[in-house]
């Protein structure tokens, strides 16, 4: 972990979780992040338009791959990826030297507080990162400056657990019939940016403009099978099933097991239904 990495006093709480044992496991399980999101990563790409010559910004770019996809489309541009995690950053920086991308940077930091060069960038996105932020309007602040005027900012971020079926699933069995106190409204979390209102609000507060959301819903992958979904979601969800005693933690594991066989297909392995905001705005 980077004790001596700058951050937002509000992101604190992120670093230390983005940065420690989480990143780890979301490095270590890089793939399966990626085919879980597959249904979504080409309309991002397709959305943030990114030119042959463009300098684009990666938010929360985590392993890297939309990082670099968007390094492919920006031939003779540049693109810089900014993460917490040094776990995923090392992996994204391993992947980008295999791939020979050579306009690619990573760099460590907290986008509320990361001294981007002010009108630097004609493209910002982020799949599932921007939800995350302690202050979202100081991170929509420093990003708008650091798009040059008529600047893109894309942004994939989860709906509310009522469309996702593995959010309404998942932590409710992890629970174990636990009371677990919920996020407070505008807290860091998969669905802080839920609420078109407040998407909008956010946005247009931090100077953005021409501000669109647009629904998008695609099933999502979590394994071939019952049981190495389950020992995935499972190794996500550790911070709360190690707190079980061991009878209830086997019985924890053995509902998510069952739930997963319930969506399970010899063809598709096991899905569950999601859906996306596709948030798209425009610095004036």
């Amino acid at each position: 972990m980077s004790d001596d990495l700058a951050v937002h006093d509000s992101n604190v709480e992120q670093r230390d979780w983005w940065d420690g044992r989480t990143g780890e496991y979301w490095a270590a399980n890089a793939d399966r992040y990626n085919e879980g999101l597959a249904g979504y990563h080409g309309s991002l790409l397709d959305a943030a338009a990114v030119e042959p010559a463009d300098t684009v910004l990666d938010i929360g770019c985590g392993n890297g791959l939309t990082t670099r996809d968007a390094a492919r489309r920006a031939s003779s541009g540049s693109v810089l990826g900014v993460d917490l995690s040094s776990p995923m950053l090392a992996l994204a920086r391993r992947l980008t030297e295999r791939e020979r991308l050579g306009n690619v940077t990573y760099e460590q930091g907290d986008a509320q507080v990361h001294p981007f060069a002010a009108e630097r960038f004609d493209v910002a996105l982020s799949r599932c990162g921007s939800m995350f932020f302690g202050d979202p309007p100081a991170a929509f602040g420093n990003i708008a400056r650091a798009l040059r005027p008529g600047g893109r900012l894309v942004l994939l971020t989860w709906q509310s657990p009522e469309h996702n079926e593995w959010q309404r699933t998942f932590r409710p069995i992890a629970a174990a019939g636990r009371d677990l106190p919920v996020p407070p409204p505008g807290a860091p979390g998969p669905n802080s940016l839920s609420d078109p209102d407040v998407v909008h609000g956010l946005l247009g507060s931090a100077g953005f403009d021409d501000i669109r959301l647009t629904d998008l819903r695609a099933p999502m992958y979590f394994g071939p099978d019952p049981d190495d979904a389950c020992r995935f979601i499972s190794g996500q969800l550790a911070f709360l099933l190690d707190d079980l005693d061991p009878d209830t933690k086997a019985g924890a594991l053995a509902a998510l097991r069952a739930d997963m066989a319930a969506h399970h297909t010899a063809t598709d392995g096991v899905r569950y239904d999601s859906a996306t905001w596709l948030i798209e705005a425009h610095r004036p």
